[in-house]
């Protein structure tokens, strides 16, 4: 089984990403799912995201390497949106790493130096997403799973940007249910 750190997207940690720990955890895997935020959720994306830039991208990620660093090295990591940032980071730049699991996000791997070697990654997210779409992360996860060994994106039908988040208006039970199973299967094999 594997073990997982999962970081919430720019609305906090939800209880809808609460609710996919626990499906993966379920599963027999073990779930770390650190609060980036310290305990602050907002209702609006826009809220959010202003929260991240007040606190700095770069201390979001920071918030992502102290909250492993006690954990062990060969971890997946797992982000949603806004926890894409220290999920690709870690598996990125911290020997060991198990995998990555990034969901609605992806940035070009240049800005962590290069997608290392036996490091597998699945990308999620909907092909009519206007951030993940309409804002370039898709041709970032593209490049990636071009440059990793053993890559693969997954495009769902819609134009939801948190669609696995079941706390949220925007949840699609059908798009969730078929990562959730992808997801368990790319864990399985960890």
């Amino acid at each position: 089984m594997a073990e997982v750190v999962l970081f919430h997207h720019a609305l906090g940690l939800t209880p809808g990403v609460l609710a996919f720990a626990d499906q993966i955890r379920r599963a027999g895997h073990t779930v770390h799912t650190p609060d980036l935020f310290e305990g602050r959720t907002f209702a609006t994306l826009e809220e959010g995201v202003a929260h991240a830039e007040q606190i700095g991208f770069g201390e979001v990620i920071e918030c992502g390497v102290r909250a492993v660093q006690e954990l062990p090295a060969e971890l997946v990591y797992a982000g949603f949106s806004l926890g894409v940032l220290p999920a690709q980071y870690l598996a990125q730049t911290r020997p060991g790493a198990g995998g990555a699991l990034l969901m609605y996000s992806c940035v070009p791997t240049s800005e962590f130096g290069s997608w290392p070697a036996g490091v597998p990654v699945q990308i999620h997210g909907m092909d009519a997403d206007p951030i993940f779409v309409g804002e370039g992360d898709i041709d970032a996860a593209r490049a990636l799973v071009e440059e990793a060994e053993d890559g693969r994106l997954f495009l769902y039908p819609g134009d939801q940007h948190y669609f696995a988040d079941s706390s949220l208006p925007s949840y699609d039970a059908e798009a969730t249910a078929l990562l959730t199973e992808r997801v368990l299967d790319f864990l399985d094999k960890r």
